[in-house]
This record gives structure tokens, C-alpha cells and sequence, in this order.
């Protein structure tokens, strides 16, 4: 079997094959969506990884399932085996990346689904915007609350969930042990004279306090709010994700995501990341073009533009 050659190496790579440093052999990249996988989808990659591979999985931190040890030859074999329970192999480039989510309302703490938002957005961009060549990788995930699990905020555009609170305290009967004082994780609501009373610096709208009293003096209302950051990084460079400066509702979510890849494919230099576009350029200017509709009424011309070089 004759050596890959570089070129091989790269091509091979934007199909979701990376090689296996010191070796002649790939790991192939099974996409998740959502980060879920059915048990006949399971069951099909740990036969694939038997039979192309070296017989183990793994797990990226992007939620996609990696298995080493396939041979260049074999590739074929491989995504033709996968696609059998409808996956793909990829994941990789200078474009939309893997969508991750947390595990939402099978959570205590989760706020909305996150895995059929995920799903929605894998659908819309990760497949939908799959020939599109942004200036670098562009990360999106999706969690369910404050409590930031899957760290939002370190990704080019993060979703966190937040419950949409309401304080009715017509409703509240004073208990002499509040519920809603004793189990805020914040410590954001105290009894005083006999009432909780809620701090508004301290409260992250988590949630926990809308499914503690029995009242209902605490609730929420309808469908969750969404806290958007734009911009974060985690590795050779660290950013902390610009917080746009409010909560969103989710008919805003996808218009924002749009804008912001639109914003990033017009303003970005090739090779840099959004954070450091974001930093460059002011995020002023970043969020009023975000909540204008100027991106999108250009929206094919800024797709079609070639990317900005640097002079």
C-alpha cells in the first residue's frame, strides 16, 4: 500500500479524515448533529471501527466520534458504512464546524431543548452553508443555562439559555422557610420582612427559582430568553465572547447567527478569527450591524465577495 502523499493528506482531511501522526493511517470523523446518536447509529460506528479501523472510538470536544486507524485506501468504504444509519464524516476547514449542545431539559437546570435548536442549526448552516469559505473556523453551541456547561461564550457564537422570569407576589404566602431564598444558587433572593426579595445584580435568570415555589409567586413565562455571545476563542488565543448587550427570543436567534457569519465572511481577514475581527473593527459596530438589516439585504453579495487579504 503506497504512502499518502501531502496532497492526498489535505484532501482526504476536508472530507473529515485526519492523519494519524507517525503513521500511514486517518482517523475518520463521524458527524453527530447535535451531539446524539441513536444505539443502531452506535452500533454502526463501533462495527466500522472494527472492521476499517484499529477497534476504538473517540469522542471530540465538538461531540463528533473519531475513529483511528482507517486506512487511505479504505475512505470510501467508510463513509459509504456510516451513511448506511444516515451520517456523514467531516467536520473540518475554514467553515461552520460541528454544532454542540448540552443536554437541556433532560436537565434539572435546562431551560429550553437544546439538542432540537442544535438540530435546527446543524440543518440550517452546518449543511446549508457547507460550501460557503468563511475566513476561519466559525464554532456555534448551544446551552441551556447559566450554568454554562458547555461554555458558550468560548465559541464564535454561543446560545445560552435563560429562564423568562416572572415575580407575581400576589401569589406569595409568606412561608416562614422561603424556597426560592433557600435554594437560589446565586444567593440573588432574600426574605425580607418575610418576603423574597429578588437582586437584580445578582440574578442570572437561571430558572431554579421558577420551579421551586409552590406558589407560583416565581415562574416563567413562556419560552425562554437567550443570552448571545459572539467572538469567543479557546486555545493558542483566549476571548471571552462578547455578551450582546440583551437577551434575545428565539425567533431572533437566527437572524443574529446569520448576520454575525455575514459580518465575519465581509469584515475578517483570512485566517483570523472572529474574536480578533470583532476586537479590530469595535464591537460597537459589530452589534448595530447585528440589529440592522443591512447584512441580510446584501446577503449574497457579501457571500459571493472573496475573502479580505491582509495588505
Amino acid at each position: 500500500m503506497a504512502k499518502p502523499t501531502a496532497a492526498q493528506i489535505a484532501e482526504v482531511k476536508a472530507k473529515g479524515f485526519l492523519h494519524n501522526r507517525g503513521t500511514e493511517c486517518f482517523s475518520g470523523r463521524a458527524i453527530t448533529e447535535n451531539g446524539v446518536l441513536t444505539a443502531a447509529q452506535l452500533k454502526n460506528l463501533a462495527e466500522c471501527a472494527e472492521k476499517y479501523g484499529n477497534g476504538t472510538v473517540t469522542f471530540t470536544t465538538r461531540l463528533t466520534v473519531e475513529m483511528p486507524g482507517i486506512h487511505f485506501d479504505d475512505i470510501p468504504a467508510v463513509q459509504a458504512h456510516v451513511a448506511q444509519e444516515g451520517m456523514i464524516t467531516g467536520g473540518t476547514g475554514a467553515k461552520v464546524r460541528p454544532v454542540v449542545a448540552c443536554k437541556g431539559t433532560t436537565c434539572v437546570y435546562g431551560n429550553f431543548d437544546t439538542q432540537a435548536l442544535a438540530k435546527e442549526i446543524h440543518d440550517r448552516y452546518f449543511m446549508g452553508w457547507s460550501e460557503v469559505r468563511l475566513p476561519h473556523k466559525f464554532k456555534i453551541a448551544v446551552g441551556g443555562c447559566p450554568n454554562s456547561c458547555l461554555k458558550p461564550s468560548l465559541n464564535d457564537f454561543g446560545i445560552e439559555g435563560h429562564s423568562h422570569l416572572m415575580v407575581d407576589m400576589a401569589k406569595c404566602r409568606h412561608c416562614k422557610r422561603c424556597l426560592v431564598a433557600e435554594r437560589c444558587p446565586m444567593k440573588a433572593v432574600q426574605v425580607v420582612d418575610g418576603a423574597p426579595v429578588r437582586d437584580e445584580k445578582l440574578c442570572t435568570t437561571c430558572g431554579v427559582c421558577t420551579r421551586t415555589c409552590p406558589f407560583g409567586a416565581y415562574s416563567s413565562q413562556g419560552d425562554a430568553l437567550y443570552r448571545i455571545f459572539v467572538g469567543g476563542t479557546w486555545g493558542k488565543k483566549t476571548r471571552m465572547g462578547t455578551a450582546l448587550s440583551r437577551l434575545v427570543t428565539r425567533e431572533e436567534i437566527f437572524p443574529l447567527l446569520e448576520k454575525t457569519m455575514l459580518w465575519f465572511k465581509e469584515n475578517a481577514y483570512q485566517k483570523e478569527r472572529l474574536g480578533a475581527a470583532i476586537d479590530r473593527v469595535g464591537v460597537d459596530k459589530l452589534e448595530a450591524a447585528l440589529f440592522a438589516d443591512d447584512l441580510m439585504k446584501r446577503k449574497e453579495e457579501i457571500l459571493a465577495a472573496p475573502i479580505l487579504q491582509r495588505g
